[in-house]
């Protein structure tokens, strides 16, 4: 058995062990891994379950080295997700309400703080904890027929945890109209605001995911986490904290023996 092919084996094994009922895994032999919600409805609506079973392929699929890239998705081209479950939330209490809250904010810290790129593949609707947990991913791709929206208000709860990234996201105006009205921004509306990071026709939705994905996976996987690192921490530290500490992280990546092994390619291949 060759190496590619035992490669492939060990992926295999991997998106078996790592699937569930709501939360199909695949991770290809380039470490591409995709976690599917399923079984979820229509509109892959995120209930109990699905959150548990989601937040556990993320957070085992963090500890797995091989994996370079990790794309989130939704069971057809519905929408990503609907977001949280209504139904569950209807007959909620104080005391349970906080603790459905809590999960689902479990599920969005395992995507912002996984060690590898996330993407976000995006067609049709993406709405309340939803947009929450596509919000903590990195690149968010999305088909021209999206739909986003924050319209907790409508159902008398306001939006909260990752709903927190809005403001520094796309700016305390666009938040405000988002959170505060509950209205739905088109593709266009989202591209402008910043909330979705590209956009494309449905019919070429997972060509340019693929490709995304492809080009992060040929990158160097320890810079890329590195990249990411900072990145998170740049969403809160003060400039000058994050000037000094990237010093720090720059050197670092000269210990890991990427930078000299990939511009020695790039200049092999310039010249």
């Amino acid at each position: 058995m060759t190496g590619g092919d035992a490669t492939g084996v060990r992926a295999t094994s991997m998106s078996a062990d790592l699937s569930s009922r709501h939360a199909a895994v695949e991770i290809d032999d380039r470490g591409i891994a995709l976690v599917t919600i399923r079984e979820a409805k229509s509109l892959n609506i995120l209930s109990t379950p699905v959150i548990a079973d989601l937040t556990r392929s993320v957070q085992a699929l963090a500890q797995y080295d091989g994996v370079r890239v990790l794309i989130l998705r939704g069971t057809g081209d519905k929408g990503l997700t609907g977001g949280a479950d209504i139904n569950e939330m209807a007959s909620l209490t104080s005391a349970s309400a906080e603790q459905f809250i809590s999960r689902l904010r479990a599920l969005c810290d395992a995507v912002r703080h996984f060690p590898t790129p996330v993407i976000a593949r995006m067609p049709g609707w993406c709405l309340g904890g939803g947009l929450e947990l596509v919000l903590a991913c990195d690149i968010r791709i999305a088909s021209d027929d999206a739909k986003l929206g924050m319209p907790e208000v409508k159902v008398g709860i306001p939006s909260v945890i990752h709903a927190a990234l809005l403001p520094r996201l796309i700016g305390h105006a666009r938040a405000a109209w988002l959170l505060l009205t509950g209205e739905i921004f088109d593709a266009d509306e989202s591209l402008s605001a910043g909330l979705v990071s590209r956009v494309v026709p449905l019919t070429d939705l997972d060509v340019e995911v693929a490709r995304v994905a492809d080009l992060l996976a040929g990158l160097g996987q320890r810079v890329l986490c590195q990249q990411k690192r900072l990145l998170r921490e740049w969403e809160s530290e003060p400039l000058e904290i994050s000037i000094e500490n990237s010093v720090a992280e720059f050197a670092h990546a000269f210990a890991t023996g990427e930078p000299r092994k990939l511009m020695v390619a790039f200049m092999n291949r310039e010249g």
